[in-house]
């Protein structure tokens, strides 16, 4: 019996040192442990700098994806991809008439359009209204926002094939090699100073 007593207490103490040296290396361990507990943060590119003013939302990944192989109209009809636009920086805005942040915004995407030569910026609305009513009327409202063009998707597929998924409006600026490297949900002032800092670093970067 006292033997039986002598090794019970033997085993607790050994337990008991155990505890203690492993909450020790745990303690002297505790950076890294939470750190690998914590995931990391998406690594942003230098273009998160011009997340400031109506752009606080910008988001810039490090990861640049092509632009997706969709078809969408021009005003005609005839059919039109992102492709067509390599060589220039591109300002792809999804909007709809049903859509008021979507028309109130437009008027500073004309100004943005306006202030740069075409052979160096698009900027590219495309509607997403899906009946012909929703199209004209879309039709109506982008003539009195010259230079704006009128482009459509009334398929709505757009908006969930770009990072911003079904977010509208939704803003998404492609480069010269046409590859997704910023994009935008809500209302935003695309004449701003931040706006304007942020097409020009995309201007000031090599053409291929």
């Amino acid at each position: 019996m006292k033997g039986s007593k002598t090794a019970g207490i033997a085993i607790a103490g050994a337990l008991a040192v155990g505890m203690v040296v492993g909450a020790g290396l745990l303690y002297a361990n505790r950076d890294a442990f939470f750190k690998a507990a914590t995931p990391e943060p998406a690594a942003k590119s230098a273009l998160a700098r011009f997340a400031t003013g109506s752009l606080t939302r910008l988001e810039t990944l490090e990861a640049t994806p092509m632009a997706p192989d969709y078809v969408f109209k021009t005003r005609d009809g005839a059919d039109a991809t992102f492709a067509q636009f390599r060589g220039k920086v591109v300002v792809v805005n999804l909007w709809a008439m049903w859509c008021a942040p979507c028309r109130t915004e437009m008027p500073t995407l004309a100004r943005l359009d306006e202030a740069y030569p075409d052979d160096q910026l698009m900027v590219l609305p495309i509607n997403v209204d899906a009946t012909p009513d929703g199209l004209a009327d879309a039709r109506s409202f982008i003539d009195v926002h010259e230079p704006l063009p009128l482009y459509s998707d009334m398929k709505f597929q757009l908006p969930f094939l770009l990072p911003q998924k079904d977010k509208m409006p939704q803003t998404v600026l492609l480069d010269r090699q046409g590859r997704i490297r910023a994009s935008f949900a809500g209302e935003a002032d695309w004449a701003s100073p931040e706006a304007r800092a942020l097409i020009d670093a995309l201007l000031a970067e090599p053409a291929a």
